[in-house]
């Protein structure tokens, strides 16, 4: 099979006309869902093209041909294709490189209105890969190299990847409010704008591959955004000396030895340092009050916190940044992973090379572990920097956007005050959050329960959990937001209980601050 290196010259003309027209035919996720049954839908999601197309042949659906065509790479019938989309629109995409001529025995044999003619003509087999996703409340469409979900696909060295598990990540951990002006660093094929395309007035999106730039165009347009800037050049060279007010970031972070396999993963530089290139440099590229949202991997090196690693990456005065580690694996397991990302069997002996390459180069440079997470930034101006970094590897509810949104004004919050202003506070324990009382067999009577452990639990979000004691319970649980202070509820609380006041306030003070960080507290003079 042929594939052009300019297959998508001229996919952003066609590119509006295909997305309106998919969409207009229901060739939507919420359409997919009503017009084949879960299993197919599982099924599709999981590469297994001919349980998809046995449905099909079942069901009446005018999703046939599209189906067949764009998410199965099936060779389709041009007279069906043209039936379904219009000639003209089927020409123009045969010109710009999304179909090329496939034999027609290899073709489906029924028309799409499944009476069973049988098809004449050339067939045309999908080149790009089409598909439609659910972004923001809006259905859109994405166009993007083909992976091998669905058929056996080359990745080359320019291979511009569609939406795949990272950029899916990456976008419900960006806020989803209006914003003035977007930066989409390292756009591959357009995810992170599309998802922003109704939200940012003005969107700036950047890649060193031209096929990406060519693809981002196309899957703008199909939302009318032919006004956002797309530039060709690596990193923040593009943007020098400018300021935005978001910027996303789904950057070739895989930890590994300074060389470019696939363009869209590998930096070409060694360890995380393309992590600590787009993390060190987002600062100088916000607006005051503007927000970074990144992926990023970072190593474990023996001796080293990986905490303070990240934080060095960012400077002491300007921003406040939330790190979040949802994953952290072993060498071994990262290499395998990697490798079947691209193909590569760790069996064979390419990869078993391949393997002992890597390892060797991770055990050099003392690597005991790797860690992936998302980095938030936001600039705070002159201010001390602010870096809190942990762990996220507890189940938590998607998306994390309104979260980390929410996350900079709590920390902006206690910025502005010390323990006195914690103190004089009213709050209120945010709907939802749990009380833990956890009681293990009493060994020392031999029977009942002991009470050992207290957990106040947000049972939303992120799922963040604080151990307490009962004097932490109680103050809590005696707060409103009508009612009184932090400081008075602690006070009245020590008098009851004939403990010292000031030891009693010192330590709510603490664990408010703690707690408001997470949400498990609001303050009362926040709105929600």
């Amino acid at each position: 099979m042929t594939r052009p290196d300019a297959a998508t010259d001229h996919l952003s003309g066609p590119a509006a006309r295909l997305a309106a027209r998919l969409i207009e035919l229901g060739f939507t996720e919420p359409g997919l869902h009503d017009a084949l049954d879960g299993e197919a839908v599982a099924a599709l999601h999981r590469g297994e093209p001919a349980a998809v197309a046995w449905t099909l042949e079942r069901t009446a659906t005018d999703l046939e041909v599209p189906v067949r065509a764009f998410l199965l790479r099936e060779p389709v019938p041009e007279a069906q294709l043209a039936e379904v989309l219009g000639a003209d629109l089927v020409a123009a995409l045969v010109a710009a490189g999304v179909f090329e001529a496939a034999p027609i025995d290899d073709a489906p044999r029924a028309d799409a209105g499944g009476s069973g003619a049988v098809a004449t003509g050339r067939a045309l087999r999908a080149l790009v890969d089409v598909r439609p996703v659910h972004l923001n409340g809006a259905d859109r469409v994405v166009f993007s190299d083909r992976d091998a979900s669905v058929t056996d696909a080359e990745q080359r060295l320019d291979h511009v990847p569609g939406m795949g598990q990272a950029s899916l990540t990456l976008l419900r951990s960006v806020p989803d409010s209006p914003v003035g002006s977007l930066l989409d660093l390292g756009c591959g094929c357009g995810v992170q704008s599309l998802a922003q395309a109704g939200l940012a007035e003005k969107i700036t999106a950047t890649d060193v591959l031209d096929r990406a730039l060519e693809f981002t165009r196309a899957t703008l347009a199909g939302v009318g955004r032919a006004d956002a800037e797309v530039v060709n050049g690596p990193w923040f060279e593009p943007v020098a000396g400018r300021r935005f007010d978001r910027i996303v970031s789904n950057p070739p972070f895989v930890v590994g030895p300074p060389e470019v396999g696939h363009v869209y993963r590998d930096s070409g530089l060694g360890l995380d340092a393309a992590s600590a290139t787009v993390v060190s440099g987002v600062p100088g590229h916000l607006n005051p009050g503007g927000h970074a949202h990144l992926l990023a991997a970072w190593v474990h090196r023996a001796g080293e916190n990986w905490a303070a690693r990240v934080a060095s990456w960012l400077p002491e005065e300007g921003v406040a940044a939330w790190v979040l580690e949802r994953d952290r694996v072993d060498p071994s397991t990262y290499v395998g992973t990697w490798l079947r990302d691209e193909g590569v069997d760790p069996r064979s002996p390419e990869g078993a090379a391949r393997t002992r390459a890597w390892l060797d180069y991770f055990a050099a440079e003392q690597v005991e572990a790797v860690g992936f997470g998302f980095v938030a930034v936001e600039n705070i101006g002159e201010a001390p920097s602010e870096v809190v970094a942990e762990e996220l590897t507890q189940a938590f509810t998607d998306p994390l956007g309104p979260e980390v949104e929410e996350y900079f004004r709590r920390a902006a919050w206690l910025r502005e005050r010390d323990a006195e202003g914690v103190l004089a506070a009213n709050f209120r324990v945010r709907p939802g959050v749990a009380l833990e009382e956890v009681g293990l067999p009493d060994a020392g009577a031999g029977m009942g329960f002991a009470d050992e452990v207290k957990r106040l639990t947000r049972t939303d979000g992120p799922r963040f959990s604080h151990e307490v004691d009962a004097h932490v319970a109680a103050v809590v649980a005696g707060l409103h937001p009508q009612g009184l202070t932090l400081s008075d509820v602690a006070e009245l609380y020590a008098a009851a209980k004939g403990l010292d006041a000031g030891e009693v306030r010192a330590g709510a003070a603490a664990v408010a601050a703690d707690l408001v960080r997470h949400g498990l507290l609001l303050p009362a003079d926040q709105a929600d």
